[in-house]
């Protein structure tokens, strides 16, 4: 039996739920990158990023490739650029309505 489709969309918004995961997206939307160069941009300890990447490949957005002793990592689709692009807009959206609020907040006190 098919899994419904808002439970695979569940399924993908928790996998972008942890922020070295979506860290790794924003920097593999830009280029390929091997693993070194991603753990000197995000600063996390070897283990973390290795077990953030497993959880990415698994999920179908990252693909790996091993030349000699180097990994490098790709999103899978470019798709992921227009998604992470959609999630700047929301939360630009909603934090310019909070600032709005906060604005007419500190005008009436």
């Amino acid at each position: 039996m098919a899994v419904p489709l808002y439970e695979a969309k569940a399924d993908l918004f928790r996998t972008l739920g942890h922020p070295t995961r979506v860290r790794v997206l924003e920097l593999l939307v830009q280029q390929p990158m091997p693993v070194k160069d991603l753990l000197a941009e995000i600063g996390v300890e070897a283990s973390n990023l290795s077990q953030q990447l497993s959880v990415l490949r698994r999920a179908g957005l990252v693909t790996s490739a091993r030349q000699g002793t180097t990994v490098t990592y790709a999103v899978a689709s470019p798709q992921i650029a227009d998604l992470l692009a959609a999630g700047r807009q929301i939360l630009a959206s909603v934090w310019s309505d909070t600032e709005a609020l906060l604005g007419e907040l500190r005008e009436t006190s």
